[in-house]
């Protein structure tokens, strides 16, 4: 694979680790493989942002161009706090751009409750899926089918469950888009214990193992 970009989608009030951990695990793959290319974007082209927890980071700007992969991470949905994933579904920007991009086939890749995002952009009916615990319920309610696992493989859609899953999630995309020795590497130098259940559907299963015999 010679180019593959990578675009985190944050907003305001978003959980600083849904974006941090997968960012990290992204950028170590971009440091050995110089096609790919992750950048964290926001949704309405804010230059910085402030997460959950108090934490300000820069952002590349808005999502100008179509990634490979479009990770929707989450925040503040379970404490129904006033920033985060709830206020972003109630404006309407972020499920719409979910929507824009897996149109254009996209994959999208949510981490905790960023699949609530995910479900308002009308994308994840009878779509297997995950969040964090205290989202389940509300994930079903959307028209998800919920899988016990802490990552969640759909083909075109993944998903995550509670917050340090996101990491896991991470590792997973790079094992099934890089292989498996690359996410191998990258756990043992973050000195990241890998013991995350993961689904991963029959389809995307014989496509990554025809990708192996080539």
């Amino acid at each position: 694979m010679e180019a593959f970009s990578i675009a985190i989608l944050a907003f305001d009030g978003v959980d600083e680790l849904d974006v941090v951990g997968p960012f990290e695990v992204f950028a170590r793959v971009a440091q050995k493989r110089p096609g790919v290319r992750v950048t964290i974007v926001s949704v309405n082209g804010e230059r910085e942002l402030v997460g959950a927890y108090g934490l300000r980071f820069g952002t590349d700007g808005p999502l100008e161009q179509t990634p490979d992969l479009l990770v929707i991470p989450g925040g503040g949905w379970v404490a129904q706090a006033s920033r985060g994933v709830r206020a972003e579904i109630a404006r309407g920007d972020l499920p719409r751009l979910i929507a824009k991009a897996h149109a254009s086939e996209v994959r999208i890749a949510s981490v905790c409750t960023g699949a609530m995002a995910v479900a308002a952009s009308g994308i994840l009916r009878n779509a297997s899926a995950t969040t964090h615990r205290g989202a389940m319920g509300e994930l079903r309610s959307s028209g998800a089918t919920i899988v016990d696992a802490h990552v969640v493989d759909d083909g075109a859609i993944s998903s995550s469950g509670g917050v340090t899953h996101g990491i896991d999630l991470a590792l997973w995309l790079v094992e099934r888009f890089f292989g498996a020795d690359l996410s191998e590497s990258i756990a043992t130098t973050l000195e990241y214990q890998r013991t995350a259940s993961i689904w991963v559907c029959p389809e995307t299963l014989a496509e990554m193992e025809t990708t192996r015999r080539r």
